[in-house]
């Protein structure tokens, strides 16, 4: 089990663990009382009921996120990989930007939803989701000068285990980035997928079945995107850039859709919080796809033996599996294995 070996690790975990207690107490409060307020008659659909699908699916999947981005932390300092850290500090611009809209979706509930057993509803959640924007834009500058010292502290592993060939380099730093989109993909493409199954679809529609079985598929091809980057399969890399245009062309035509057109009164009680979603996802997607064809250029160049052979000296040694190997005195047969 990794646990932090220095002060600057040890402040990054925290951070974010304390940053995530905080919002986590308060979102659970906001979702506690909005349920409590609920009444049968407020979840009639002819009754603006679809905000009682919305919020409860909106605060489930930014408690989700908060959960995530702490396994992302641990992840990375275990790992010491200075790329995904960067990564997580624009994760909380996520969550912050996210926060926002959250304030509104929750006024817009509490105004359309009628026969709430609370009338006070807005007046006792507001201090909460006010707060929390606050907590997460002081978390994120404290992660971003924490961020900073990492960066620091993570070059001599860096400088350790990479090839002194500076478009080796290069090729690994392409490398790490595109691992480290994989795992942001992941929370986004799920994200959107879950709000548009949850409230936007009627279960009778044949697009709802569709829309379920994409789950597992996204699954599926971002870790096989992992696998197939790691062992230079052009094929298969192919085949992903593939699904990545494919996606990206779904979630285009969603944005439209949600916007324009006859269907798009069932985007309405979710549309803000989807189109932030869509916008994010849409850009992992655009720079997912660039990486992963920089990845591909750079088959067959030498990198694929710095990333699958390592030697393994000590437990400690176990954190700098990221990081490329020294090689300078040929290569050593045990493995190693990025996360």
């Amino acid at each position: 089990m990794y646990r932090p070996g220095s002060v600057w690790t040890w402040a990054f975990l925290l951070v974010t663990f304390i940053q995530a207690a905080i919002v986590l107490a308060f979102e659970g409060y906001v979702f506690g009382i909005f349920e409590e307020s609920l009444t049968d008659a407020s979840r009639n659909p002819n009754n603006q009921g679809a905000y009682t699908k919305t919020i409860p699916t909106f605060l489930t999947l930014y408690i989700f996120g908060l959960l995530y981005q702490l396994v992302l932390v641990w992840d990375a300092l275990r790992m010491k990989n200075t790329i995904q850290i960067i990564g997580l500090c624009a994760y909380d611009i996520g969550l912050l930007i996210y926060a926002g809209v959250q304030i509104n979706e929750l006024q817009a509930a509490s105004d359309s939803l009628t026969s709430l057993s609370n009338p006070d509803l807005w007046q006792d959640i507001t201090p909460f989701l006010t707060a929390i924007p606050c907590v997460l834009a002081l978390g994120l500058i404290l992660m971003t000068l924490v961020a900073w010292k990492l960066y620091d502290e993570f070059a001599w592993t860096i400088y350790k285990h990479i090839s002194a060939d500076l478009k080796m380099k290069r090729r690994y730093l392409t490398f790490q980035v595109y691992i480290a989109l994989l795992k942001f993909d992941f929370f986004f493409f799920l994200g959107f997928t879950i709000q548009f199954v949850v409230v936007v679809v009627d279960p009778t529609d044949p697009e709802f079945g569709l829309t379920v079985a994409a789950i597992p598929v996204t699954i599926a091809v971002l870790v096989m995107a992992a696998y197939w980057t790691r062992r230079e399969n052009k094929a298969g890399m192919s085949f992903t850039i593939f699904i990545y245009f494919a996606a990206l062309a779904y979630f285009v035509f969603k944005m439209v859709r949600m916007y324009y057109g006859a269907k798009q009164d069932p985007y309405v009680p979710v549309r803000k919080t989807l189109t932030t979603f869509a916008v994010i996802t849409i850009i992992l997607i655009v720079v997912t796809i660039a990486n992963a064809i920089m990845c591909t250029m750079n088959f067959n160049k030498g990198l694929k033996r710095h990333i699958a052979h390592r030697k393994v000296e000590s437990e400690d040694e176990k954190a700098h599996m990221t990081e490329m190997p020294n090689l300078s005195h040929g290569p050593v047969p045990s493995r190693m294995t990025i996360d």
